[in-house]
């Protein structure tokens, strides 16, 4: 079995990156962070990746873009977590501006991949 192809896709390598850094953040809060939002976000930012790889192997266009409607969905839900981190002070300013730029663009790759 060869390496599979949505690891190429430039809308997996975005959603990968915001799931990477977002994991870096939270694995330095104290544990009641962690164990409350901490488990949220890092549930939503990887389950963009997770849904845009498992609708990459499924093997009709249908099924392809429920999971990547899912993807969108989860992107969303962790933009709420990015809010209400930055609201109760756990990331910096710096930090919102990072996941902002991977947002602004993965949100349209997401969008005209679904297309």
């Amino acid at each position: 079995m060869g390496r599979p192809d949505f690891e190429e896709l430039e809308v997996y390598k975005l959603a990968e990156s915001l799931a990477n850094q977002i994991w870096e953040i939270v694995k330095k809060w104290d544990y009641f962070t962690k164990n409350t939002m901490g488990q949220q976000i890092v549930r939503s930012a990887d389950n963009v990746c997770a849904n845009i790889a498992e609708g990459r192997g499924r093997y009709n266009d249908r099924d392809n873009r429920r999971f990547v409607k899912i993807a969108i969905i989860s992107l969303y839900e962790t933009v709420n977590w990015l809010r209400l981190a930055y609201a109760r002070q756990l990331i910096t300013r710096e930090e919102v501006s990072k996941f902002k730029a991977i947002v602004d663009k993965l949100l349209p790759k997401l969008n005209a991949y679904l297309s």
